[in-house]
């Protein structure tokens, strides 16, 4: 009898182990089988991701590239019985808008490049006295500028094609025309990479809109335009651009300018960003009566949302 126990428990006693054996051997079988899904995800996400690679670079035409991007720079300030100024209730808003768009559109043979950009601001200052009647109140409109490209190139290589071009600068809000520049020139067009264009155009006519009697003058010359834009770190996007022209009758009538824009996604499609624009053009110092060139400069700061 006793021999029947002891033999019933030894039993139970090694099936417990054997068991317990097992269940150790599943559970780290187990880890090892979600280390190695894990390190197979990973290998499938890289797949994926030169997939995704090699499709941007698979060109299907004809076909059409699109986007466009804003900032938004504002300001609001006010006092209230603020007696260290000589109007001590006042209120001051600033706002500033900056916008640039493209549409360009591929064929196995030509292309057709469409850009602008709208850099426009506006300022309020109200100023009252202590029982809140309106003393003064002042509205600016800040400068602005407006510019639109369209370049048409037939390939006769992958990098390099015969141009047209035709550019139009001026502002909006205030001197709309006046002046007011458009290039139309042809040349070649150099593409050495995806994010780069080079547009040399030795026959370019400047045309100059002005109001009658003004000092500004059109004359034939070259057109250089330059056009950068790149995903330099990851949300983190640059464009520049140059557009120059080179007058072959007087260096007085050469311009040139050179946009910067640089946007940080902080959320999504928002972030921040920068935009510097640089100017020479000595025919508007001349008609402002000035007897040097300075560089003209403009810059907003503020939201970005892109599109």
């Amino acid at each position: 009898m006793y021999r029947s126990l002891l033999t019933l428990a030894l039993l139970f006693s090694l099936a417990f182990t054997v068991t317990a054996q097992t269940e150790e051997e599943l559970k780290e079988l187990k880890a090892q089988k979600k280390a190695e899904l894990g390190e197979l995800e990973a290998q499938v996400a890289a797949v994926k991701g030169e997939i995704a690679g090699i499709d941007k670079q698979l060109l299907v035409f004809p076909r059409w590239e699109t986007g466009a991007f804003g900032i938004v720079g504002a300001n609001l300030n006010g006092f209230s019985d603020w007696f260290s100024r000589d109007q001590p209730n006042s209120t001051t808003l600033g706002i500033t808008f900056s916008a640039n768009a493209f549409a360009n559109y591929f064929t196995p043979k030509t292309f057709w490049r469409n850009g602008g950009n709208l850099n426009i601001g506006f300022a309020r200052l109200q100023q009252k006295d202590r029982d809140g009647n309106v003393i003064e109140e002042t509205e600016l409109k800040a400068p602005d500028v407006i510019n639109f490209t369209s370049l048409f190139g037939y390939k006769l290589s992958e990098k390099l094609a015969i141009s047209v071009l035709g550019e139009y600068r001026s502002t909006f809000l205030e001197n709309f025309n006046n002046p007011g520049y458009l290039d139309l020139g042809t040349g070649i067009t150099w593409t050495p990479t995806q994010n780069l264009i080079v547009v040399a155009h030795p026959l370019n006519y400047n045309f100059v809109f002005a109001e009658e009697g003004s000092s500004f003058e059109s004359s034939l010359g070259a057109k250089i335009m330059a056009d950068y834009t790149k995903e330099i770190l990851t949300g983190v996007n640059w464009k520049s651009n140059l557009s120059y022209f080179l007058s072959y009758e007087d260096a007085d009538y050469s311009n040139w300018t050179w946009v910067n824009g640089i946007a940080f996604q902080a959320f999504k499609k928002v972030g921040v960003g920068l935009e510097l624009g640089l100017r020479s053009n000595k025919q508007e110092a001349l008609a402002r009566e000035l007897s040097d060139n300075p560089l003209q400069t403009y810059y907003v700061v503020g939201v970005t949302y892109s599109l």
